[in-house]
């Protein structure tokens, strides 16, 4: 008897894979109906992931976009689904139990109906409560296996972990190939070894495109038992992002399944408002390359949701690094040379690392460090010199349990360092949040907002927040589309602002614009530096004296020990510690709080 196959549409993730933001609440209304229209859909994926946070830095109110967003759905009785980090909850670093378990009850009220929950490090421990505060909110509680290829992440790792967290008590297991790098065969294995456990679990697979898989890991798991297949559509689709709808609806309808009939002039108008949001302004933060599948990625395992935002801290790198060898007098390097270092760096480094599955945060945590060893190498320097807090964490145990034994290599400068290993419950090291947060608001007349939801957003993502309720988070974006879109437009009268290169990646020919700025702007490197010992940018970013509202900043006259952080750089989605490399007093300090820095640059001059 032929069997029916239900697809989900991916659209938060759709925009999060292809660039920086998604539409805002008035947008996803109005395509709201065409989506529903189209008469294919079980499912659409609302929210959840950076869906929170992209919003607050557009200067929206999440809380009322996704209330919004969700309920054209909920009345259609189309199921929505969001996408949680389990021990990170919505953000990039751990969260407190009171946060996590608020969160659960805010988004069930909102109208999300399904939540998806994962760990980056396939921990079932940091997954137990989500699980749990799902369920009590009257979700259904949905786990994912992270797929990632490796001597340790067999066919059997992924049934035996699916088995536990049935016996968790977790409703759905959906099998989350995020880099697309999930073989057919095995992915169709693991299928199968779950549904033999419990005949009745549904399963959903999200497979990303990127090296070519998942049409055939489609087609091979709806054949192996999978009830539900996560799907994109264009102008959205194949690239880092997902399969699309048209291609993996006939597939299936082919090979036999039962698929609900597309209305294709709904269809259309779902593509066109699409189209419409991108070239309003999204597309000037989605890079169209994307769009391209590329089988290399094979190898290196990096995620179709991560490749934006890499190319984008790749061409920051490079220009820093030609910078350096320009001023040491070497010979510059191009950036697809760049590119192919970094993804044999990653090869190099990621079983040292212990194998933590290429997911967030963990895949930017490896990439970061890929790059940073790359730079360090190119100027002869030894790989690790700069790691950041939260990957140290990692390293350390208290994120999770890594799949794979460190190498010697960490081993060693961690005990170099004085680093100290976890082996307990992650979520013990985080104290609950709530109680605290809620004065901090009143302190500031700010309302709590409907069932708390202000406050989520505030324990959440709390510098976003504070920049989204002053107001600069719009004034930020708006300046940024402006420059963005003067980018494109090269004047008559001024030719050479513009200079335009063709760069060959791994056979795909990237066209990069270099807008150079002929307004004279003071840089770090124009300050008449006085005589004293320098502390040195080790990383392009931005440079900040403090992480948190909270924190006292350094200044002039501060005597300082060695080993101090002084101040911090934000740099590909973390945040790192800059440490004094001496003892002494501060004497001058070389940048403006929220400066892009370049590595290298001078920062502070200590006597």
């Amino acid at each position: 008897m032929p069997k029916e196959i239900k697809l989900c549409l991916v659209y938060r993730d759709m925009w999060q894979s292809s660039g920086k933001y998604m539409p805002n609440a008035e947008e996803l209304v109005r395509v709201a109906d065409p989506i529903i229209n189209m008469g294919c859909w079980d499912r659409i994926e609302t929210n959840g992931g950076g869906f929170e946070q992209i919003q607050l830095l557009a200067g929206e109110n999440p809380n009322k976009v996704l209330r919004k967003w969700a309920k054209p759905f909920n009345d259609a009785g189309i199921q929505t689904q969001m996408l949680e980090r389990g021990l990170n909850a919505l953000t990039m670093s751990p969260v407190s139990k009171d946060v996590r378990e608020l969160m659960f009850s805010v988004k069930k009220k909102q109208g999300t109906d399904i939540a998806r929950s994962f760990d980056g490090l396939n921990d079932i421990r940091n997954l137990k409560l989500s699980i749990e505060y799902a369920k009590k909110a009257g979700m259904i509680s949905q786990s994912c296996l992270c797929i990632t290829h490796s001597k340790i992440h067999t066919v059997d790792y992924y049934i035996n972990l699916a088995k536990e967290l049935i016996e968790l008590g977790t409703d759905e297991i959906a099998i989350k190939d995020m880099a697309g790098i999930g073989r057919p065969s095995s992915l169709g294995k693991i299928v199968k070894g779950i549904k033999k456990y419990n005949p009745n679990i549904i399963v959903q697979y999200h497979g990303h495109s990127g090296p070519g898989f998942s049409v055939a890991s489609s087609l091979e798991v709806a054949r192996c038992g999978a009830d539900i297949i996560d799907v994109s559509m264009e102008p959205l689709s194949w690239g880092t992002t997902h399969a699309d709808l048209l291609t993996v609806h006939e597939i299936l309808k082919d090979d036999g399944f039962i698929v609900k009939d597309i209305n294709q002039k709904a269809y259309m108008e779902v593509k066109g408002l699409t189209q419409e949001f991108i070239d309003d302004y999204l597309g000037l933060y989605i890079n169209p390359k994307n769009r391209l599948m590329n089988s290399l990625l094979i190898e290196s395992g990096l995620p179709g949701g991560m490749m934006g935002s890499l190319m984008n801290d790749l061409e920051k790198s490079h220009i820093s690094i030609n910078k350096w060898l320009q001023k040491n007098k070497k010979k510059e390097i191009s950036l697809d040379s760049l590119f192919s270092s970094l993804v044999d760096e990653v090869k190099y480094i990621w079983p040292i690392m212990g194998y933590p599955p290429l997911v967030t945060p963990y895949s930017q945590y490896v990439k970061n460090v890929a790059i940073v060893n790359v730079l360090n190498q190119i100027k002869g320097k030894e790989r690790w010199s700069l790691i950041d807090d939260n990957t140290w964490d990692m390293l350390l145990g208290k994120s999770g349990k890594l799949p794979g034994e460190l190498g010697e290599e960490i081993k060693k400068l961690s005990k170099d360092l004085g680093k100290e290993f976890y082996n307990g419950n992650p979520q013990d090291l985080i104290e609950d949040v709530l109680d605290i947060n809620r004065n901090e608001m009143k302190s500031k007349n700010w309302d709590f907002g409907q069932d708390d939801e202000e406050l989520l957003e505030y324990s959440l993502h709390k510098t976003q927040y504070l920049d989204f309720k002053s107001g600069d988070a719009k004034k930020k974006i708006a300046e940024d589309i402006k420059l963005k879109k003067q980018s494109k437009i090269v004047s008559k009268d001024e030719p050479s602002k513009k200079m335009t290169k063709i760069l060959k990646i791994n056979e795909v020919s990237y066209e990069v614009d270099y807008i150079l700025d002929t307004a004279k702007k003071e840089s770090i490197s124009d300050k008449k530096i006085v005589k004293g010992q320098k502390i040195i940018s080790p990383i392009e970013g931005r440079v900040f004296f403090t992480k948190d509202p909270d924190e006292n900043p350094v200044k002039v006259g501060d005597k300082i020990n060695k080993g101090d952080v002084i101040c911090y750089i934000e740099s590909m989605k973390v945040i790192n510690a800059i440490k004094s490399d001496y003892s002494g007093k501060i004497i001058q300090v070389c940048f403006n709080d929220g400066d892009d820095i370049y590595d290298d640059d001078i920062l502070f001059i200590i006597n």
